[in-house]
């Protein structure tokens, strides 16, 4: 679009001049169009600037090519027929749009003559297109986008007096528009939307988080932290937030996500499964797992930082820790990925974290993903389930019947897997501490270890070193037999004795002997030492000494 100023525009006795020039510019774009002329389009603008009832004229003439021409002309101006007008009252225009369509039906090509020299054309270039196209196709929702990112960077505390209802639900639709419109972007968010959606994020998500109602880390359920667990006010706002983290880091490029997500925001993630709601600690282990999937450079990091978590809760605290269950399941995908043989890392880590979890006293809030990680480990590498079986028995519980029961179950299925040489190893331990469970007074011990040996593989083990064994399990039902005070453990007792002695019936008749022997020698003993006592307490009666000490302290007793 041309515009000609007031100073340096066509005054009012230069029409002759200016239509000629008018003609010649409709005869170019004709002639560059191949004779075919445009449409003319002519507005009149009125303007009392130059005085009396003569106004400013603009003739806007929309030619082929998407060509437009303004010319601002002054006052009165012969038109193109040769007759004057005021162009104050339109007629003027009317009439110069009525000459350019006579001249279409005349036939007149409309154009420079065909010797003249003509412009070359403008070679377009790759960077002049990209340049278009991105003018072209701005997309008018980032403003709205930004507008509402900066509503929602507002924090409602639920708990606030000050904050009312239809706040905290306009900041809830705000943040479902926003999630629907990150959800329906066809491009990468681009970075003037990414910086303030993630600092509004950072904003909703880390916060400090409420004391825990049960500080113990002592559980009497593996569902205690839910039972009594105080859901998160604000969860209606930190469920969408958590929604459109999670859609950026499954949609967007991890390149262009690595200036938002760096370490520190890793490490302020860590620090929200220590939140009591389940839910939030759900929607953030599929955060954190994303993450790790499509960020392969800071894989390493966070591993290290889960370990720290573990670490700090087995040695350094005496609380609970909700979130332990939720990082081992991410830990169970972790182990899932990895390839054989194992690196010392890995191995590392089983030996050093994920074995010396087994210490807390509240393991069971989390046993079920810790022993699904174990199980991982050995069924990649076998030779590790030796190693794993005897410190799992250096750290077993005296007092804590729940604990007993669940590593009974544990060391069961580590056997499964296990290949014969490590069974022939981990026989005579493994059947010892089984054989004293099942002598436990809690008969919840004593029916799981009895239960145990329905298992073929056990059985398998057990015989590999039978020579051993048997005399220790012997004992074990024996003692069960006599003196145990439940009925249902003496007659799995009993069922257990049968199986055993079909198995190596002379083998079984031979410990049985055995024990009768020690146990005719141990009452041999007991008597021989009721004898010495006997003998002790009658020489002490005929003591003259004693007998005096006896009366002098009797005196002073009444004294």
């Amino acid at each position: 679009m041309a515009m000609a100023d007031q100073e340096g525009g066509i005054g009012p006795n230069s029409g002759s001049e200016f239509a000629l020039s008018f003609y010649s510019a409709m005869d170019s774009c004709g002639g560059c169009c191949g004779g075919a002329s445009g449409d003319v389009q002519i507005c009149v603008v009125m303007d009392r600037c130059c005085g009396g009832a003569s106004g400013d004229v603009q003739i806007c003439v929309v030619v082929c090519c998407y060509v437009q021409i303004c010319v601002v002309m002054y006052g009165e101006w012969e038109g193109a027929s040769g007759g004057g007008g005021d162009w104050s009252d339109g007629s003027m225009a009317r009439k110069l749009s009525k000459g350019f369509k006579n001249r279409r039906k005349k036939g007149k090509k409309m154009g420079v003559p065909r010797n003249s020299p003509k412009t070359p054309p403008k070679k377009i270039t790759l960077k002049d297109l990209l340049d278009h196209d991105s003018k072209n196709n701005h997309n008018p929702d980032y403003e709205e986008i930004l507008s509402v990112i900066y509503y929602c960077s507002y924090i409602y505390t639920f708990t606030d007096p000050s904050e009312t209802p239809l706040q905290q639900n306009l900041k809830r639709d705000k943040l479902m528009k926003l999630f629907t419109l990150v959800k329906s972007l066809k491009r990468p968010v681009p970075n003037e939307i990414l910086s303030p959606l993630f600092a509004m994020i950072s904003a909703n998500l880390f916060r400090p988080l409420p004391p825990p109602n049960n500080t113990s880390i002592i559980c009497i359920l593996p569902d205690d932290d839910e039972l009594f667990a105080t859901p998160a006010a604000a969860w209606p706002h930190l469920q969408l937030v958590y929604e459109i983290l999670l859609r950026l880091i499954i949609s967007s490029e991890p390149n262009t996500l690595k200036g938002h997500i760096n370490n520190s925001f890793l490490l302020n993630l860590l620090h929200l499964f220590q939140s009591e709601d389940p839910r939030e600690r759900e929607s953030l282990k599929n955060v954190y797992h994303q993450i790790y999937s499509n960020f392969t450079s800071y894989r390493s990091f966070m591993r290290k930082a889960m370990n720290d978590v573990f670490l700090h809760y087995i040695y350094e605290t005496d609380q609970k820790h909700c979130g332990i269950g939720d990082l081992l399941e991410i830990w169970g995908t972790i182990i899932n990925g990895f390839s054989v043989p194992l690196k010392e890392e890995h191995k590392l880590f089983l030996t050093r974290v994920l074995i010396h979890l087994h210490r807390p006293k509240g393991m069971q809030v989390y046993f079920r993903q810790l022993a699904y990680c174990v199980y991982q480990f050995v069924e990649k590498e076998p030779m590790l389930g030796v190693d794993v079986v005897r410190r799992i028995l250096r750290y077993w519980p005296v007092t804590n019947c729940q604990k007993e029961v669940l590593l009974i179950g544990e060391l069961e299925e580590l056997v499964e897997i296990m290949e014969p040489e490590q069974h022939r190893i981990l026989a005579l331990p493994l059947c010892t501490q089984i054989t004293k469970c099942l002598n436990s007074f809690n008969s919840q011990v004593a029916e799981r270890a009895l239960y145990v040996w329905n298992n073929e593989q056990f059985v398998k083990m057990a015989s590999q070193d039978i020579g051993e064994v048997f005399p220790i399990v012997v004992e074990g039902m024996e003692k069960n037999l006599k003196w145990h005070w439940s009925q249902s453990v003496r007659q799995l007792t009993e069922n257990v004795q049968e199986m055993l002695e079909k198995m190596e019936p002379s083998l079984y008749s031979r410990c049985l002997s055995q024990l009768d022997l020690r146990e005719s020698a141990t009452n041999q003993e007991e008597m021989r030492r009721k004898r010495r006592w006997e003998i002790i307490e009658e020489a002490a009666k005929r003591n003259q000494y004693i007998q005096d000490l006896q009366r002098l302290c009797l005196t002073n007793s009444k004294a």
